[in-house]
């Protein structure tokens, strides 16, 4: 503790204030939409949003989800270990995924468009087993990047403010749990828009202060300055020429590879990008996933470039948290590398926007994943296994059991690894070899019609226990047999396991679907997933491979299920023409084109170069903030008009005067919103 840091009564106010304020928040906001919106919480609307959500909010709900708390602390660490190349290597490696989930995303509404979960996708066309192996690695997926929010923001809420851990894993999820509670998944799209704004504008301020205000740094030509300095007293091995102004960097790759092959199963497996996918309307799955893509880019670069860069050019002045000291390993690996060149650069100020940071962060991402386990929950397993005739009423109830129940067990599980010293980023570098072996196998369950069940359900499994193998040899090799929390969370056994995950499926999967022969799927009982009725008429709404009633699905719905119109479909083949070659060319430009020639030359940057990429970050991410902050308002103009106008008539008390006169006068009508006003031709023919 130093006396920057905040009070325990600001963390308490932070954690618990603006948490039950955003919840408060949330509860009005669901009550105007019902009123003014025609909007009411059933089990589809909880799950999928009505299926309706548009591009600029589908990509900041994107953004939000993908901005964790690592994206922030995690960033900043490694451009604090490896200079300029780490935010690059961040940032790119974990950009490409959502690039290429836009593509799933196309073929899973135009295949299977009436499905709440992916899972019940792979129960369509594998059945039970399929669904089983699927299930446990999309679950192993939200248990994972919920303990990383909650251990990465307990860390920096305990440094920053005196909190006990323990009361921090407790207390940040409770406002996310009771908004989420009320609103569902359009809850979390509109305070995932709200949370993105804030994260933009407090990195924009870290930015402007690090580059234009500072008075001890100021501008980028200072910084430039001060990090050559910082070369030559602390070189970073494996660096050219031990500069951290230079994109070739030995450990810097490592962690790209790691960053590369962990973050495709945080996506790939994370049945929130599904629920976001299955929540937007045919026509915004592709541009919102890509413009969320892009507009994401710009926050860990930008963030970890200031607050990184800064951290190593601040950390021998007075102003400094660990003066005269520098930062320990254990400290980096924490996530305090943030709210430290905070503190060094805005004192107080800078304690509380780091707070508020990590706050956002945490509790934006929180509410994607309580989503997501709450939709495994409902229908994977209660409606699949244990009501399979379940109302609506009763999926509502499941669906808000599974929120509470999943805070409380991830609460308990994020204090567990604080005492037992596994950090955030020992996390982040190991989800990649717990998860990413299910990657190849699920991806291909949507994009090719042989992989059989075989395949599908063994190869995450052999994968899995390769990567292992494969993590622990090469620790124990390394470290003369001592396998402990430090020697399995260095780069080069954590490389090892990532890879083997995310690449051994590329053998198993075919070998396995030509020994079992292929499936020769025709993708129709993907279709017989159908939507929830919210009546208390029951139900089943989910199919299995296998299923003896599977063919007559149809029939056993009141209304059937609803096809996916012919223009949307033609939209959707056209829309998935266009994902899988903007793919590839993002790909592409990303992974190869920009960084590859400067990490082959080890060009040093110069002074101007340095300065001309840290504009290029500042406008990109005021390219994002129009992405994210401005292209949903203007997209939902009329739905905010509408909203905003029938508040104005119940404040004004012009509704009930309104409702009286119109039941003896029919020149009055009911709006959209419950509200009664005059006929639009009548007020046109009073203006003549």
């Amino acid at each position: 503790m130093t006396a920057s840091s905040l009070s325990q009564g600001a963390g308490y106010g932070i954690v618990v204030g603006l948490g039950l304020a955003f919840a408060i928040g949330m509860i009005l906001t669901t009550y105007m939409l019902k009123r003014y919106q025609h909007e009411r919480i059933t089990s589809e609307e909880f799950s999928t949003a009505g299926r309706t959500v548009k591009t600029g909010l589908i990509a900041s709900a994107v953004v939000s989800s993908w901005t964790w708390a690592a994206t922030l602390l995690q960033s900043s660490g490694v451009a604090y270990r490896y200079g300029v190349s780490g935010p690059f290597w961040y940032a790119s490696g974990a950009t490409v995924q959502i690039i290429l989930f836009a593509t799933i995303a196309i073929e899973l509404k135009k295949r299977a468009p009436e499905a709440h979960t992916f899972l019940e996708v792979v129960r369509a066309r594998y059945g039970p087993i399929g669904h089983g192996v699927f299930m446990c690695f999309g679950l192993f997926t939200n248990i994972l990047v919920t303990a990383m929010l909650l251990t990465g923001g307990s860390a920096v809420v305990t440094d920053l403010t005196g909190m006990h851990t323990v009361a921090a894993c407790f207390l940040l999820p409770v406002g996310v749990v009771i908004y989420t509670l009320f609103g569902g998944i359009r809850a979390t799209f509109l305070t995932d828009y709200i949370h993105t704004i804030i994260i933009l504008v407090i990195v924009l301020i870290f930015a402007f202060t690090t580059y234009a205000r500072s008075d001890v740094l100021g501008s980028p030509g200072v910084v430039w300055e001060i990090l050559q300095n910082v070369s030559k007293e602390y070189p970073v091995a494996g660096n050219a020429q031990g500069s951290y102004l230079t994109m070739r960097s030995k450990e810097g790759a490592i962690f790209f590879v790691i960053n590369l092959a962990g973050n495709f199963g945080t996506v790939f497996l994370d049945n929130g990008y599904w629920n976001k996918a299955i929540a937007a309307s045919p026509a915004s799955a592709l541009p919102g996933y890509v413009l969320g893509g892009i507009a994401w880019f710009a926050i860990p670069w930008l963030c970890a470039t200031t607050m990184g860069l800064a951290c190593l050019a601040l950390e021998t002045t007075p102003a400094f948290p660990t003066y005269p000291n520098r930062m320990s390993a254990a400290d980096v690996s924490a996530g305090l590398v943030l709210p430290n060149a905070a503190v060094a650069l805005l004192g107080k100020g800078g304690a509380m926007c780091s707070l508020l940071l990590i706050f956002m962060a945490v509790t934006s991402a929180s509410s994607a994943e309580l989503i997501a386990v709450s939709s495994i929950g409902t229908y994977d397993i209660y409606k699949t296994y244990i009501n399979p005739r379940a109302t609506g009423k009763q999926l509502i109830l499941v669906s808000h059991a599974c929120v509470i129940l999943y805070g409380l067990i991830m609460a308990g599980f994020s204090v567990g690894l604080f005492y037992a010293g596994v950090s955030m980023g020992y996390l982040y570098l190991l989800m990649g070899v717990i998860i990413s072996s299910a990657v190849l196998p699920a991806a291909l369950t949507l994009m090719w019609s042989k992989q059989n069940l075989l395949a599908a359900a063994a190869s995450p499994v052999l994968g899995l226990a390769c990567s292992l193998i494969a993590w622990l040899v090469t620790t124990s090799k390394q470290n003369n047999g001592v396998i402990n929390v430090t020697t399995s969370g260095a780069n080069n056994p954590m490389l090892a396991g990532n890879v083997v995950a995310l690449l051994s499926p590329i053998v198993f999967v075919p070998v396995l679907t030509y020994l079992g022969g292929p499936q020769n799927y025709d993708w129709e009982s993907m279709k017989n997933i159908r939507k929830v009725t919210d009546e208390d008429i029951p139900m089943p709404s989910s199919v299995s491979a296998g299923d003896n009633d599977s063919k007559d699905a149809r029939s056993n719905s009141a209304s059937g299920p609803t096809e996916t119109p012919i223009d949307s479909t033609a939209e959707l083949i056209r829309a998935s023409k266009i994902a899988r070659a903007l793919t590839v060319f993002m790909t592409v430009a990303l992974l190869v084109l920009w960084p590859m020639p400067m990490y082959g030359s080890g060009y040093i940057f110069s002074k101007k170069f340095f300065t001309g990429w840290v504009v290029v970050g500042i406008i990109w991410i005021l390219v994002s903030l129009i992405i994210v902050g401005i292209y949903p308002l203007w997209e939902g103009r009329f739905a905010l008009a509408h909203t905003a106008k029938g508040v104005w008539y119940d404040i004004s008390g012009q509704r009930g005067r309104l409702i009286k006169n119109a039941s003896a006068n029919s020149d009055f009508v009911t709006d959209g919103a419950d509200i009664t006003v005059p006929r639009d031709d009548v007020v046109a023919e009073k203006k003549e």
